[in-house]
């Protein structure tokens, strides 16, 4: 304990109401002045000892406690203090600061580690949590040991109340650059089979220019050369509906701290506009107006149909102006605009001569191209004049044998159509018959419902880019007219139109990745019993290898343990998933450089002072205590401010201008100036 003494005042109306009484009792005593009133001084006394007597002083005796100053040391801990030996010379300054700060009883020494999952380094929100219930008076210092990297750092001209002296302790070593990339602008939608415009920067410390490759949704799209340091723009081909997953990645440089910033990825959601399909009738029949009114009720559909009523070498000698018809357009529909439609559906196609075999040819390289294509199969398909005896073979996942079946059959889904998404909705309701099919041999795709005795019925296949489907029989009609309890006409052909049109909810073989928090979870649908290996790449190219679960029949799930900011990607049996842990761009990546410019400003601002540490830590700089006032740090010294605070735990105070003697002293002096006034 420590006795003080000291002067107090308690007074008797208060302090405002005293400082207006002084104020009043001042300008009376100015205009006494200023009229030239001979006892001045004599009243000045008087109106002295008044304000003095209504503030009450007294004498106060203390007992105080010395309360020690407060001192907060803040270790980074974030992801970059990962990179060469910054954590290992991060860690022995630590220790070492901390031995000597507490070997000063007059210094309450508080410590945090920040956390390593944050997004970016918040040291100063954590020493103002800290420091939360310290009163600015005891604050000593504060002292950040860090990369230099630190992300929440006010102004230094936004508040004069920082925390301080702050002082930085910087580890890591400064010539080390990084080569990375970044996003910089990504639209957040755009219109499937357009192009939408990504722009993105390469900053590498060697300035050569460098390879990047794009890839959208798994698959490399587009390589290409940029000069680091600049914006380029890049167009990107919108494919599917739904998300669609965009990677950029460049090689690792010669200066390297990181690979987990050499590969980022946004994700840009696909809108369809609308849905431009080409149905070709080869003849009149029950089916096609079944097709036409299921196409024709979505409004998202653009349809373009044409039936075939009379082929070219048939004879009619009705005069041109009572024909209703018109030729059919095959050069634009089949050399111009092909590639403007999403779908082309064949409906009882016969080659009769309306379509050549370089038309037909055309459409091949237009499914290897990305396009869709549907049969629908009629006796014709098994004749001569059969699509299978086109250049259009070459893309169909079936070939007819010649043999057309007559007879009531039910439609069954196959042990494929049971796991495959388009048809797995469907399984357990109950079909009406049909009454003819084409019989055909699968040779390529996925058979998912069949016929009689088994035989394929609709087959679905992938062809380079492209899609194609086929449906072995002209009764599906029969459905839509509710012929023997009719069955799922209408939702059949959107699953397998929207299959066809890549809709990401309907992909049968699909590999989806989620990185959320300290868990990757992978999920595997197919059409196998078993799923292959699975790995799993993390941001810095490190490979993980969990084992399967297998939650139901073709559907697989499996999940890893994961640590680290950035993007994941996973691969089994050559599908591929990508996933980002946190945001595109994390702070964190953005700039491994080890600095002093960052936290200089501030810490200059609050008096302290950045120091750069060696690749062991040791090279501590000299910590003394300082007074309130003035710098707290010097060329090779940190300084902690000795606040001086204490706690009072008791006090006595006497009165220095009792009342009795205060009204004497007044009565006094206002008796001496009436006398020289009235001389």
């Amino acid at each position: 304990m420590i006795d003080a003494t000291r002067l107090g005042f308690d007074p008797f109306l208060g302090w405002p109401v005293l400082w207006i009484v002084v104020a009043l009792a001042a300008l009376a005593w100015l205009g006494y002045l200023f009229l030239r009133g001979k006892a001045w001084a004599t009243r000045g006394l008087a109106l002295t000892l008044l304000a003095a007597a209504l503030s009450n002083p007294s004498l106060v005796q203390e007992e105080r406690e010395p309360l020690p100053s407060v001192a907060a040391v803040i270790l980074d801990r974030s992801e970059s203090m990962e990179f060469g030996d910054r954590e290992t010379a991060a860690s022995a300054a630590y220790a070492n600061l901390k031995a000597q700060l507490d070997a000063d009883p007059s210094l309450e020494v508080r410590v945090l580690e920040s956390d390593p999952g944050d997004d970016g380094t918040h040291l100063y929100g954590a020493l103002e949590g800290l420091m939360a219930d310290v009163p600015r008076d005891r604050i000593a210092g504060a002292i950040f040991i860090t990369d230099g990297q630190i992300h929440d750092l006010p102004k230094p001209e936004d508040d004069d109340r920082h925390i301080g002296p702050l002082h930085g302790l910087i580890v890591g070593n400064p010539n080390r650059g990084d080569r990375r990339v970044t996003i910089v602008d990504a639209p957040d939608f755009g219109i499937v089979g357009e192009t939408a415009n990504l722009v993105i920067r390469v900053d590498d410390p060697e300035g050569d220019d460098v390879d990047v490759t794009v890839s959208v949704n798994g698959e490399m799209t587009e390589r290409l050369r940029i000069t680091p340091g600049e914006n380029t723009s890049l167009p990107i081909e919108i494919e599917r509906r739904g998300e669609n997953v965009i990677v950029v990645e460049t090689p690792p440089g010669r200066q390297e701290l990181t690979l987990a910033n050499n590969r980022t990825a946004t994700t840009l959601s696909g809108v369809r506009d609308r849905l431009r399909v080409l149905l070709v009738t080869g003849k009149p029949n029950q089916a096609g107006r079944v097709w036409r009114d299921l196409l024709k009720s979505d409004p998202s559909v653009d349809l373009v149909h044409f039936t075939i009523l009379r082929p070219p070498y048939k004879t009619d000698y009705t005069p041109t102006e009572e024909l209703a018809l018109i030729a059919f357009p095959t050069e634009e529909l089949f050399e111009d605009k092909l590639k403007e439609f999403d779908l082309i559906i064949f409906d009882q196609y016969e080659r009769r001569g309306v379509i050549t075999q370089s038309y037909l040819a055309n459409m091949a390289r237009y499914v290897a191209d990305g396009g869709a294509l549907l049969i629908a199969a009629g006796e014709p398909f098994a004749g001569p004049g059969s699509l299978a005896r086109s250049p259009l073979a070459s893309v169909l996942p079936a070939a007819p044998t010649g043999n057309v079946y007559t007879g009531n059959f039910t439609p069954e889904l196959t042990e494929a159509g049971k796991r495959h998404t388009v048809t797995l909705p469907l399984e357990g309701r109950k079909w009406g018959g049909w009454m003819r099919y084409i019989e055909a041999t699968a040779k390529a795709g996925d058979v998912l419902m069949s016929g009689p005795e088994g035989k394929p019925l609709l087959i679905v296949d992938r062809v380079d880019k492209g899609r194609v489907g086929m449906l072995m029989s002209d009764q599906i009609w029969l459905w839509a007219r509710g012929h023997d309890g009719g069955g799922p006409f209408a939702e059949l052909i959107r699953r397998v139109v929207h299959w066809m049109m890549k809709e990401p909810e309907l992909e049968e073989r699909k590999l989806s990745l989620v990185a959320e928090g300290d868990t990757a979870r992978v999920e595997l649908r197919t059409l196998l019993d078993t799923a292959p290996p699975l790995t799993i790449e993390t941001p810095e190219g490190s490979l993980m290898e969990p084992e399967w679960r297998e939650q139901a029949p073709g559907q697989f799930v499996a999940e890893a343990p994961i640590d680290q900011l950035g993007l994941y990607r996973a691969e089994a049996g050559g599908l591929e998933a990508v996933a980002l842990n946190g945001p595109a761009n994390p702070k964190e990546y953005a700039d491994l450089q080890s600095t002093t410019e960052v936290l200089s400003p501030l810490a200059r601002e609050t008096g302290g002072n950045v120091f750069r540490l060696n690749e062991a830590g040791t090279n501590l700089p000299e910590i003394r205590r300082v007074g309130n006032r003035g710098s707290a740090s010097g060329g090779n010294w940190l300084g902690l401010r000795e606040r001086g605070a204490y706690a009072v735990r008791s006090s006595s105070s006497q009165p220095l201008l009792p009342g009795i003697l205060a009204a004497i002293g007044l009565v006094a002096l206002l008796l001496l100036a009436w006398r020289r006034e009235g001389k």
